[in-house]
């Protein structure tokens, strides 16, 4: 997806982005020094409503105090595929005979996760039908929309919805939260960034997808926190029915190459002080840099089918959230580090506080945090 075409779904995120403040907003305030506990459940239900208004134009619930049932089931479900996957990935084909519960788990997970996203679907569908039937023109709404006006096979449209649906929430919820982690333990980073937004988006104006070509600032924080935390931190590919040489190596057809972003986008030849967050570095003039240091979306025909989109909830939540809020680390919290769960996530919760700007908006010098 060209990045004009996921600027069509500006709306419908921006509607969800006000949602998630609101909650932010509910959750901050319950606490007595502002702490919002855990913000990669929050943004996890964040990028499932985003990408559920996306592909469906309905709403999922998520950020209600509330969450319906089938909602959490699926979230639920997604959780348990990715534990499952390195379990069942580990085992000998000989000991799922005797073990048979993990591989049934799995699949019972991705079962619940095909229904869940079939119904949507088919319910899309169905509205779409009575509404031809009735005379009224053809909408083009939403993702489910064009797949279907493009007459794909109805199989194809129910994988393709379930594969974006889970694309959308990991890579979403673990960028803003090691983007905010960051920014919190980066002060300075993240006064710039604040006036960058405020700046670009101007007093009383809601962020449209234009202005974030105003915010360079913003784009380097994000690349720069997925060169450290890659949502997929390697990736697979077996090579086809040939030989293939890649430098000085000979590769021998049908093998399996494991490629390791995390190890890769981490590589001082490319990127001085490498452990370091310094989203700077994506704004200097200078020798070109490796295209292929960093990719966290994948390159070519299998990249990632949700890049687009995710990049505009992630900018348009991030912009958001810090015209609105000063990000502070948790009060004596020890510092997290990444683990490997099928993809990056964090050891331990990440703890933020959240503290109120005043104006809220207001371009020009960030004032001081209010609680």
């Amino acid at each position: 997806m060209r990045p004009r075409a996921a600027e069509a779904y500006a709306g419908a995120v921006g509607a969800v982005v006000g949602d998630l403040l609101q909650r932010l907003q509910h959750l901050r305030d319950r606490h007595p020094q502002h702490l919002v506990p855990d913000v990669a459940a929050e943004f996890y239900k964040f990028g499932l409503e985003g990408i559920s208004s996306v592909l469906f134009e309905s709403r999922l619930g998520c950020l209600r105090q509330e969450v319906p049932r089938d909602t959490e089931a699926f979230i639920r479900s997604i959780n348990t595929m990715f534990v499952m996957t390195l379990l069942t990935m580990a085992m000998p084909k000989a000991l799922h005979r005797l073990f048979p519960k993990p591989w049934r788990t799995f699949c019972e997970a991705w079962d619940f996760m095909f229904a869940f996203a079939k119904g949507h679907v088919d319910r899309r569908v169905a509205g779409a039908a009575e509404r031809l039937s009735r005379g009224e023109p053809a909408e083009h709404k939403c993702l489910t929309d064009h797949l279907v006006r493009e007459e794909m096979p109805m199989r194809d449209i129910y994988g393709n919805v379930t594969e974006l649906l889970l694309a959308g929430v990991d890579t979403i919820s673990s960028t803003l939260s090691w983007s905010l982690y960051e920014l919190s333990r980066h002060p300075g980073v993240q006064a710039a960034l604040h006036q960058e937004v405020a700046a670009a988006l101007g007093p009383g104006h809601e962020p449209p997808a234009a202005a974030l070509a105003r915010m360079p600032l913003l784009k380097a924080v994000v690349k720069e926190t997925l060169r450290l935390y890659p949502v997929i931190p390697s990736n697979a590919r077996v090579v086809p029915d040939r030989d293939i040489r890649v430098g000085d190596y000979l590769v021998p057809r049908k093998t399996l190459i494991t490629l390791c972003h995390y190890a890769a986008s981490r590589d001082g030849r490319f990127f001085p002080a490498p452990d370091a967050f310094q989203p700077e570095r994506w704004l200097r003039r200078g020798p070109a840099r490796h295209p292929f240091a960093s990719l966290p979306f994948g390159v070519g025909k299998r990249s990632c089918v949700g890049r687009r989109l995710a990049e505009l909830e992630i900018h348009l939540a991030l912009a958001q959230i810090l015209l609105r809020f000063e990000v502070r680390p948790e009060p004596g919290g020890a510092p997290v580090r990444p683990m490997t769960r099928t993809l990056l996530v964090p050891e331990a919760s990440i703890n933020l506080q959240f503290l109120s700007r005043r104006g809220g908006r207001a371009a020009g010098t960030p004032p001081s945090p209010t609680p």
